[in-house]
Order: C-alpha cells, then structure tokens, then sequence
C-alpha cells in the first residue's frame, strides 16, 4: 500500500488503529474524541476512516460495507467492532441485543467507592434535550434498569481505577451510575467532575469485548490498551 495512494479523509485520524480483522470482523481501538457514527458535527466517524482504510488496503474498487454494531461515547476510549458483511452484522446485532456479549471497561473515577467491590443496580432515564441520563434508586415513569459490576483495580495518589462490566447497555449507563454513588469519571464534566480533560476526553475505556464468532462459532475476545492521559500510562507500566 503506497502512501501516495492513499486518501486522508478530512479531519479523521488515518490509519485507525485496527486491533482484530477477520472476513468478517473488524475492530479498532478508538481514540478519545473520535465518532463512532457520524453525527450533526459533520466530523467524519471512524466508521467513515475504517470505509477507507480497507479500500486502501485491499485496493477494492466501488462502496465498501461496514456495519456499525455498536458504539460508544465520542469521549470514551478503546474496543468498538464492526461488521464487514451483513450476514455478520444480522448476527452481531442480535448478540448484543441478547445480552451476549461481554463488555468490560476501566473508569479513573475522583473518588474510591465504599466497596472495593459491588453490583450496582439503578433505574436510569434520558433526557433526550440535555443529552444525559439520571439514575434513580427505585423505578419512576420512563427508567429503564441499569446493572453493572465494578471491582478495584488500582488506587493512584488521587483517584482509584475501577474495572467495570456492563449488564445491561444504557445510554451513559457506567457515567451516571458511578456519579450517583459519588465516584464520577475523571473530566466528565457532564457527571460531576469539576475540571476537564485534553480533547474533551474522560477517563473512561472500553477494555475488552468478548463474543461468540457470529460465522466461525468460536469465542473471540478483543482487548484494546488506553492511552493519552498520564495515569493510563502509570497504570499499564507500573
């Protein structure tokens, strides 16, 4: 592949960082400020940046497939995958609708929880105009329940890093269901921490996605390191 030949998107961030492909899969470890879908900022999505990576790769002539199957916050790190067929993005879909797939993430919250660790149940509702979400102790008219599981990882001077699996996938579930029991991410503004990260990022990080192959029928697990803000890197080399 000739770098001369190669298209750079405006305002993408070319190559992505590809962490798993296969025929029908591929996954990249997103960085912090990237789209995982194209939104009314107009910036291009690294849906957009994968599009061309595999055009360029593979020198395919015409459109290329890329299903998105799931996403994540613009501000959050790490795995998020992709379909490139559409038998694998029907299959896909289905799994995280079913609830089978695992997702693990890391959180550098402000505040140790009580707990080194808890499973955290919350009714959690939206508010479309704010774009955020409110956890609630019991159920009130529009929550939906919220179930994760966290655990301490690692205690900085500081903060504390948490790892987190998700149960259930609610719109901002980890950020406000952390927030609401006092630990907010480091630099989510929107939940509580005071000041602000580089790029409008959060200490959020999507660690590992694990599935069943939706053609091969054989499990994949696909890990992705975070980086950027100084802790991550403490963390990983300590």
């Amino acid at each position: 592949m000739k770098g001369s030949n190669i298209k750079r998107l405006p305002g993408a961030m070319y190559p992505p960082e590809v962490i798993y492909e296969d025929n029908h899969i591929i996954a990249v470890n997103k960085r912090t400020s990237e789209l995982a879908q194209g939104d009314r900022t107009g910036d291009i999505p690294i849906a957009e940046n994968i599009k061309q990576w595999l055009k360029d790769k593979y020198n395919k002539p015409g459109n290329v497939f890329l299903g998105v199957i799931h996403r994540i916050d613009r501000p959050v790190s790490g795995v998020v995958v992709f379909a490139k067929t559409s038998k694998a993005l029907s299959r896909m879909n289905e799994l995280f609708k079913t609830s089978r797939v695992k997702k693990i993430y890391w959180a550098i919250v402000a505040k140790r929880p009580e707990k080194e660790s808890a499973k955290l149940i919350h009714y959690v509702k939206k508010n479309q105009v704010k774009n955020k979400s409110h956890a609630y102790e019991k159920p009130v008219k529009g929550t939906r329940e919220a179930i994760l599981e966290y655990r301490l990882l690692y205690v900085f001077k500081n903060y504390s890093l948490l790892e987190v699996e998700l149960q259930t996938g609610r719109h901002h579930q980890i950020r406000c269901q952390l927030a609401k029991i006092g630990s907010p991410i480091m630099g989510d503004l929107k939940y509580g921490f005071p000041r602000s990260m580089e790029n409008g990022g959060i200490g959020l990080h999507s660690r590992e996605v694990s599935f069943i192959h939706p053609v091969s029928r054989k499990p994949v697990t696909i890990i992705a390191d975070p980086s950027g803000h100084k802790l991550w890197k403490d963390f990983m080399n300590r």
